[in-house]
């Protein structure tokens, strides 16, 4: 049997591969070839070409047949439409963001996704809404025109190895450098879907080992468990021996948190995974706990350079000072605010009675 990755070298890229050439596949990988990577067998073919552009994929998979495609790079749409004819399955990653709401809250009435998103969940149907949306939208609708057995998933932000835009660098260059604390939005409370490399590639791999009950249908994927941003910060800390308080403020004036936050407001973004658990048996390989201190191991092992290109894709400046400013303002802030006369009742009794003797009321009168 012959598989078509296309893509490859990215986070997912070896665990798909790896997992195909055990299962027997004879493996070809379809990628620019910018980025070659150790954990990519010798034995594995590469076609060094564009894959997002129909002419330049024509081109370079000219007379070449697959009884499996996992696309997971490039322009998906014009590669299930080039592959017509030239692969018994068709297997494609996309993004969530083709769901109504995620980048713009306020499409959604109240303001916000309901949580979880399942699949059955509106999509953005119309470029004047949000074109890059409509576009990942499109695209499903793309694949499973031209591939009625296809089976498509829905990434979320994937973190670990190879991450291009690693969100927990942000959060470990800070402990390095021993800030005292770490600026998050509203208390880092949001709840956003992430997935860990190995466990996405396993949750594609399951279409593989199962056509029939996959055949036609998408997916959502992710870890099956989810931590709020400030629980990200805490695991990471732990897993480095360190500790790093949180400074929260609102979203609206939290600035530094923005290249780490990795959305546009603190709205939660939680997929539901049922349908993924249910057909096809999806567990994690690994817990969003260790896969976090995995990841933390191999950043600290290939450690992105100071101002170098993985920082300046994360758009995070590491303005420390800046950082200090800010919150010194919000601190003289909330102490202004305190000092605002405001009388509240702080506990509140418990509404039902708890009489000491039957037939009588209790201390309340009740």
């Amino acid at each position: 049997m012959k598989a078509l990755v296309v893509g490859g070298t990215g986070p997912t890229g070896p665990y798909l591969v790896n997992g195909l050439l055990e299962r027997g596949y004879e493996v070809t990988i379809f990628h620019r070839g910018t980025h070659e990577i150790p954990e990519i067998p010798p034995e594995v073919e590469h076609i060094h070409g564009d894959p997002h552009f129909l002419e330049t994929i024509e081109e370079s998979l000219a007379g070449r047949t697959f009884d499996l495609a996992v696309v997971t790079y490039g322009r998906v749409r014009y590669l299930a439409q080039a592959l017509v004819g030239k692969v018994g399955r068709f297997v494609s990653v996309g993004g969530v963001a083709s769901y109504r709401g995620y980048f713009e809250a306020e499409a959604l009435n109240p303001a916000g996704q309901l949580c979880p998103v399942s699949e059955t969940d509106a999509v953005v149907d119309s470029e004047a809404e949000h074109r890059f949306s409509y576009l990942i939208a499109q695209t499903e609708q793309t694949v499973l025109e031209h591939h009625p057995e296809a089976a498509h998933f829905r990434y979320p932000y994937v973190y670990g190895p190879r991450q291009l835009v690693p969100r927990e660098w942000s959060i470990m260059r800070r402990i390095l450098d021993k800030r005292p604390y770490i600026v998050l939005p509203d208390a880092g409370l949001s709840l956003v879907t992430h997935g860990y490399v190995a466990n996405l590639a396993h949750a594609v791999l399951l279409a593989v080992d199962k056509p029939e009950a996959s055949a036609g249908e998408i997916y959502n994927c992710g870890d099956e468990n989810q931590l709020t941003l400030n629980q990200v910060v805490e695991v990471v800390a732990n897993k480095m021996g360190a500790s790093l308080p949180v400074e929260s403020m609102p979203w609206e004036i939290a600035h530094p948190a923005r290249p780490y936050t990795n959305c546009p407001s603190t709205h939660h973004r939680l997929l539901d995974l049922s349908k993924l658990k249910q057909q096809l048996g999806y567990r994690d390989v690994h817990s969003s706990i260790d896969a976090l201190g995995l990841t933390v191991d191999w950043l600290l092992e290939n450690r992105p350079t100071p101002g170098g290109d993985v920082e300046e894709r994360m758009q995070d400046s590491f303005d420390y000072e800046g950082e200090d400013r800010l919150i010194g303002a919000w601190h003289d802030c909330l102490d202004k605010m305190r000092a605002v006369p405001f009388d509240v009742v702080t506990e509140r009794p418990h509404p039902y009675a708890h009489p000491k003797k039957p037939g009588e009321k209790d201390h309340r009168n009740r």
